[in-house]
């Protein structure tokens, strides 16, 4: 297993932007696919976007792409979520995960995850 631990959550006005970052310890990070998942109350947990091993290949879900970008650095075992432009809709708990191998963009494929960091979009 590897552990995730989520920050960089807070309360921003729509039109900020904020970096959450997802730091990994206790397996080789280089060996997970990663991804961002966010989930609203009373919703499903939902893909936000997913980095392979080496941060060469992203994918990102129509709702985000274009005003988020995910990352990561093998080196410091951390994965990044830059989100721009942030509206209200965006207002959720982020959620990073961890899945050993290929990516996937159904939550049901991953069963490594933080406990979440709330992000809050409202004027």
């Amino acid at each position: 297993q590897v552990q995730l631990v989520e920050s960089g959550g807070g309360l921003v006005q729509p039109g900020d932007s904020l970096r959450l970052s997802c730091a990994a310890s206790g397996r080789t990070f280089s060996d997970y696919a990663m991804a961002w998942f966010r989930q609203a109350p009373g919703e499903d947990r939902k893909f936000v976007a997913t980095i392979m091993r080496a941060g060469l290949d992203t994918y990102y879900s129509d709702f985000v792409k274009g005003r988020f970008t995910i990352s990561r650095d093998n080196a410091k075992d951390t994965m990044y979520l830059q989100m721009n432009r942030l509206r209200p809709e965006d207002t959720a708990v982020y959620y990073c995960a961890a899945r050993h191998g290929l990516w996937a963009f159904s939550a049901k494929e991953y069963d490594n995850w933080g406990q979440g960091t709330q992000v809050t979009v409202s004027s």
